[in-house]
């Protein structure tokens, strides 16, 4: 099982911690969330749970729930710039459908 940062993402996680002026990583996970059941989460690690698994990629960790880790398997999370939007990107291969609005999606 594995989870991976593209450089962007990893880039702009390492710019924001270094603002922030702490914090270990990124811990991504999924809830119950929208219209297609399950959001996304990002949060920044200030302090390591022993049941999280850890994944490093350029320079970043990151950090999954036992819970979520089934679902992000395989996923890279990347930093795309659209037009004047920017932002997270999930490519995640286990996501079978989207919701219209792109904030949910169905495994």
């Amino acid at each position: 099982m594995a989870v991976t940062l593209s450089e962007s993402a990893a880039n702009h996680v390492k710019n924001f911690l270094a603002k922030r002026g702490s914090g270990l990583g990124l811990k991504l996970g999924v809830r119950t969330s929208g219209c297609s059941g399950m959001a996304y989460k990002l949060e920044f690690v200030d302090a390591e749970d022993p049941e999280d698994s850890k994944f490093e990629c350029h320079g970043v960790v990151l950090y999954i729930d036992p819970k979520s880790l089934s679902y992000l398997d395989g996923t890279e999370l990347d930093f795309v710039r659209e037009g004047l939007n920017e932002g997270f990107k999930f490519n995640n291969p286990n996501v079978k459908s989207e919701c219209g609005c792109g904030e949910s999606f169905n495994v």
